[in-house]
């Protein structure tokens, strides 16, 4: 009854009902934009804004870039997938130096290929072989096979434990029960990837707390568990509306998101929040090379592709000489992460400042020819300006 009284008042007092319910309308729809950032995510992680950084394999992450992300209202996120135990820990305690927010450590459940049992030495010389002209070109001495391979899931999982980031995500796979059941015992939350709707519904069956839904326009490696990541190509957008109607745990939507255009789409389409990538890696913060990062801001960066040169893994990178060259030899190249450690004799992966660009990893993903912003607390500032303004 007072609110009858009060709108029979103002109707009273000279302001027609017709301007009163158009008042309230733009009242409700102002609110709704101010809300934006109020989601299933926000309020499992307790943090200010949906927006995660994309965490980095191949060491182009960063502590700067995860902190500063972090410090921003964002989730910051750290590619532990490179790193040892020992490693991973130090790298959370320096993370905690600049930050006091929630943050990300990302590793690979599957993190061998089960074809490395029977990848011999016959096969190993097809591989160099194949790759030889590259290394003579390059001044560069023909490789032994590699035998360090590198840190293990089984090993890495132990720092997590120890650590206790906010946030432990995942790609290539589901950890065990006993470890997920572990994370929570411990408070840390767990974020799984998806290519899939499959595979997220696996995700949600197996307890995590949140999913990562990918497309196949992200950069970087395409992390299917369930089947190839050839028969996984699903589009983001396409995806995101089929996990929102398959599961009801918070869905954060990545692939070819680098604005509040994208953000928007995504929201509008059942995602609680984003995970942006290649925009990140763009930036001053990040551990990308300095020719890497202005690489994505050429037109070089509207033609990306995905292949396998690098790491023996599908991932998308901008093309170059060596990825068109050796487009129909695929079935050559060596089971991850042997492939990846042989790249690394020739300086392709991981690349540094002095590789040569022709056989050089430069990760992207397809909106890299968007981008703007060459500092994260910028582009941070700008996601969020956007966002509450429209």
């Amino acid at each position: 009854m007072k609110r009858r009284s009060a709108v029979k008042a103002i109707v009273l007092a000279g302001v027609s009902s017709t301007s009163l319910l158009s008042f309230a309308k733009q009242s409700t729809e102002l609110n709704k934009k101010k809300m934006w950032n109020k989601t299933k995510f926000t309020k499992l992680l307790g943090n200010e804004y949906p927006i995660v950084q994309g965490p980095f394999g191949g060491g182009l992450s960063s502590v700067n870039l995860t902190s500063t992300v972090s410090n921003a209202g964002g989730l910051g996120s750290f590619g532990g997938q490179p790193f040892s135990a020992n490693e991973i820990i130090e790298t959370c305690k320096a993370i905690r130096k600049e930050t006091n927010k929630p943050f990300n450590i990302n590793l690979w459940v599957n993190d061998r290929d089960a074809r490395l049992t029977t990848f011999g030495d016959e096969e190993y010389e097809k591989l160099v072989e194949l790759f030889k002209p590259y290394f003579n070109e390059l001044g560069l001495v023909i490789p032994k096979r590699p035998t360090n391979l590198g840190a293990k899931f089984e090993d890495q999982i132990e720092a997590i434990f120890e650590a206790k980031p906010k946030i432990f995500s995942f790609v290539y796979g589901i950890p065990s029960s006993d470890i997920l059941e572990k994370c929570k015992s411990l408070g840390i939350l767990t974020v799984g990837a998806s290519t899939t709707v499959d595979e997220a519904i696996a995700l949600e069956n197996a307890g995590v707390d949140s999913i990562v839904a990918t497309g196949f326009e992200a950069g970087g490696h395409r992390v299917s568990f369930l089947k190839s990541a050839e028969d996984s190509l699903t589009g983001t957008f396409s995806l995101i509306p089929q996990v929102a109607d398959s599961v009801k745990i918070p869905i954060i939507a990545a692939g070819g998101i680098a604005d509040s255009r994208g953000i928007k789409a995504a929201f509008a389409l059942g995602a609680d929040a984003v995970q942006m990538g290649t925009a990140f890696l763009a930036t001053a913060q990040s551990n990308a090379s300095q020719d890497h990062k202005d690489k994505l801001f050429t037109s070089d960066a509207k033609y990306t592709t995905l292949t396998k040169v690098f790491t023996g893994r599908l991932s998308r990178g901008i093309r170059n000489r060596l990825i068109e060259d050796l487009k129909t030899h695929e079935n050559l190249f060596a089971p991850y992460p042997l492939q990846s450690k042989f790249m690394g004799l020739l300086k392709a992966y991981p690349a540094s400042e002095n590789s040569n660009p022709d056989f050089k990893s430069y990760w992207a993903g397809q909106s890299a020819s968007i981008l703007k912003h060459r500092d994260a607390k910028l582009l941070m500032e700008t996601l969020v300006n956007e966002m509450n303004k429209k």
